[in-house]
């Protein structure tokens, strides 16, 4: 079956799960669908087309390995959704980053929100929807979803007696611990957890979980964790110092980031911290390559 790859919104996902009701196939009319691909890859789907689709079906490709999911908090994940019809692409986060939601039912659509309840992060999983006639999708649907991590896995790194000292809750939030020293006059990257993954490219698109915090006080000014709990995709390009700190870092790692008054704050912008040297730590949980998916 041919793949297609094209830039499309992933924040479009919801809408397409929205109006996909349905409850879960009974053995004897599973639909005939094959999915091969590595982890981390875009899945390549197999089936005769047009599928006969007429309740909804779940399957679990792989398990995760990771942590549970919980309902009401974050959840990251990459998909790929086709028209079972005729196994065109309708649209993918592969070649763009990740989806960030909630693992509610509202945010999810209540399929998605079935499939997802339960599952583990590196579970791999595959839904077979109906058409829904309300006109978001009125076609069948063939969907593989990715559960990827929303906080850094990876093996600490011995602190640095210098820098300040950062300690985790149970969730992956940081908090931090000042050194009660002068900060360092540039820009220092200090891994705290060095992850396996992907290492990251100057001009690439990352998805982050991170908190700022003031290097005086140790007091947090900026967090996703305390904003929403989601993570947060950029591009690399538009903040200076996390482009020359976290390039070349690998995906799962924690990073330090301690950025002096000459550098912009670039996606935090907060005037209280102005002229002053402030720290990030930095959960990279996913990099995508902009430049090579045009090409």
């Amino acid at each position: 079956m041919r793949r297609l790859r094209a830039l499309a919104a992933a924040a479009a996902l919801a809408i397409a799960f929205l109006g996909l009701a349905g409850c879960t196939t009974p053995a004897t009319d599973v639909p005939d669908v094959t999915v091969t691909g590595e982890p981390g890859e875009a899945p390549t789907i197999t089936y005769l087309t047009p599928l006969q689709v007429t309740t909804t079906h779940t399957e679990q490709i792989w398990p995760g390995t990771g942590p549970a999911l919980v309902n009401g908090k974050a959840v990251l994940i990459d998909f790929w959704l086709e028209d079972a019809t005729d196994a065109s692409l309708v649209k993918e986060s592969y070649s763009t980053k990740p989806t960030a939601l909630l693992l509610t039912e509202v945010d999810l659509g209540k399929d998605l929100f079935k499939t997802l309840q339960g599952q583990k992060v590196g579970a791999r999983l595959l839904q077979i929807s109906p058409g829904s006639g309300s006109g978001a999708t009125d076609y069948p649907t063939v969907t593989v979803i990715d559960v990827l991590p929303t906080r850094a896995s990876g093996e600490p790194v011995p602190p640095v007696p210098d820098l300040p000292a950062v300690t985790l809750d149970s969730s992956g939030a940081p908090s931090l611990t000042p050194t009660g020293t002068d900060p360092p006059g540039t820009l220092v990257a200090r891994p705290l957890i060095r992850g396996t993954g992907e290492q990251v490219q100057a001009d690439d698109t990352v998805t982050v979980q991170y908190t700022g915090f003031a290097w005086t006080t140790g007091e947090s000014f900026d967090s996703t964790w305390s904003r929403t709990g989601l993570p947060v995709s950029f591009s690399l390009q538009d903040v200076q110092a996390w482009s020359e700190g976290l390039v070349d870092q690998p995906v799962g790692s924690q990073v330090m980031l301690v950025v002096p008054p000459t550098y912009a704050l670039g996606i935090t912008q907060s005037e209280e911290m102005a002229g002053q040297t402030v720290v990030y730590v930095v959960d990279i949980l996913d990099t995508g390559h902009p430049s090579a998916s045009a090409g």
